[in-house]
């Protein structure tokens, strides 16, 4: 191939700009097609009032790889965007009153573990230990590299193996470290950063806990969507042309190769095309059935568990709440309950965990001066007949801001602005399989495995990029999963 042949990118997403970048760094031609008016994919914003709110990604881990991402295009991601660190990493309000600043702070954060369950302390930072220990064994196999068969798995030696807690459940594994509710909680919650379940999900997860707690997390400063601007500015001064406004309506397949797409009728021929889009809805949408495997496989992938999808609430706040932070969770009563009515029974929780990220903490002009911008989400299961949206969406509004005032956080009268956003409008605006954020299920002991190949085996040419394949969903992974597309399609290309 030379330089002058096209690489179509479908989808301008996170996961869509990384592999565009990384193509373009390597002298390819690259074009993104995105349907919607702007690029960033689940990664976007919404000004209204005065307000502005980013709608997607509201937490950003593993700054690394986007230095990583940036450097590998001779920049420096500073340049592009500025991260600030974020203090307290969260703030956590249990209904017994007590709150939890969540700090990298050690001294200070085990000040509070003792106050609350004295000799935890000990037990957190051994958990703390824990987690950067899955994360140095199962970094090389299942987040930096390529896509791990079974094969490369068994190469991983036996003792290691052990000590991922593959066979265990996050709930248990953390029930070996703390013996505190709140803490047990807490760190719980990082087993909905895949839309998981901590009590069916594999205690190899315990891994995320180790790049938030241990790494931190970051803010770019003018909003989470300033990453997507970042990226697109770098991605066309290299000289990746995007195309908005442009629904891709088919990948167009002969002889078992990819051959290019059609947009708005037309056609378009590609030497390659990565999909940064759902992969059920690539196979069930984009693909055409009648070839190989591809009808049977779209069927088996609609009947697939999914990760859990999300209610999101955008209020214009008048006046401040100044015992909130940047970011804030305020837990259920029974945490278990919550996910067994989620995955269990696939309805909305009776008595949810609310997470409220408040941007305005850190940049004052995205509110009105005296005002927050809140962005709420609660965890939701995806799109089924057990839960209808459409009659339930303005109740369940309502139980939510019953939860917020039960916390001594009264909105009466002061909601500005509203815009709600279900598990519908995820599938509609990203075309996320049933709304579901993150895809396949993690809720199995073999959901690494499970996870689609960047590579699509059923058509030569057509590679995936984004939180439904390889390495997973949130800003970093996707991040990675656009290398590792580009990588394939790089490699494949030289022969």
């Amino acid at each position: 191939m030379n330089s002058n042949e096209k690489i179509i990118i479908i989808g301008g997403g996170i996961a869509g700009l990384s592999a565009a970048i990384r193509l373009a760094a390597a002298g390819k031609s690259a074009v993104v097609y995105e349907q919607n008016g702007t690029v960033g994919g689940k990664m976007s914003e919404v000004t209204a009032a005065g307000y502005r709110w980013d709608t997607g990604p509201s937490v950003i881990t593993m700054r690394h790889v986007l230095a990583d991402l940036f450097a590998a295009a001779g920049r420096q991601l500073e340049d592009y965007v500025t991260l600030l660190p974020v203090e307290p990493l969260t703030r956590y309000f249990y209904q017994d009153g007590t709150v939890l600043d969540v700090t990298r702070d050690l001294p200070r954060m085990l000040d509070q573990i003792e106050a609350l369950s004295a000799g935890d302390g000990e037990g957190y930072l051994r958990y703390l230990a824990h987690a950067a220990k899955i994360h140095r064994i199962t970094g090389p196999v299942f987040i930096y590299d390529e896509p791990p068969t079974v094969g490369t798995f068994l190469q991983t030696p036996p003792h290691h193996v052990l000590q991922i807690d593959a066979l265990k459940t996050m709930s248990r594994s953390i029930e070996r470290f703390v013996k505190g509710k709140h803490l047990r909680q807490m760190l719980m919650r990082f087993a909905t950063y895949v839309g998981a379940s901590p009590y069916l999900a594999p205690g190899t997860l315990n891994v995320i806990a180790h790049v938030e707690l241990n790494g931190g997390v970051w803010y770019p400063q003018g909003g989470i969507y300033q990453l997507a601007v970042g990226m697109v500015r770098l991605a066309q001064e290299l000289g990746v042309e995007i195309q908005l406004n442009a629904p891709v309506q088919e990948i167009l397949v002969q002889d078992g190769r990819a051959q290019g797409i059609r947009s708005d009728g037309a056609v378009i021929p590609a030497t390659a095309v990565v999909a940064n889009v759902d992969v059920t809805t690539v196979y069930q949408k984009l693909l055409p059935h009648e070839v190989g495997q591809i009808g049977r496989k779209a069927a088996k992938m609609g009947r697939a568990d999914t990760s859990c999808s999300g209610f999101i609430l955008l209020w214009g706040i008048e006046g401040e709440f100044p015992q909130l932070a940047h970011h804030n969770i305020f837990f259920s009563q029974d945490y278990q309950q919550e996910f067994t009515q989620i995955f269990g029974d696939k309805v909305m929780p009776d008595d949810p965990t609310v997470y409220v990220s408040i941007t305005s903490k850190s940049d004052a002009d995205h509110a009105p001066e005296g005002c927050e911008n809140w962005f709420v989400l609660v965890n939701a299961p995806a799109v089924s007949t057990a839960w209808d949206w459409q009659t339930e969406a303005t109740r369940y509004r309502d139980v939510v801001l019953a939860i917020l005032a039960k916390h001594g956080v009264d909105l009466s009268g002061r909601i500005r602005y509203e815009q709600i956003m279900t598990p519908h409008d995820l599938e509609q605006n990203t075309g996320a399989f049933r709304g579901a954020l993150y895809g396949r299920s993690s809720n199995d002991r073999m959901a690494a495995f499970q996870r689609p190949h960047n590579r699509c085996p059923d058509v030569a040419g057509l590679y995936f990029a984004g939180g439904t394949t390889h390495p997973g969903g949130g800003v970093p992974m996707v991040t990675l999963s656009g290398k590792v597309a580009a990588d394939l399609v790089l490699r494949d290309l030289a022969g």
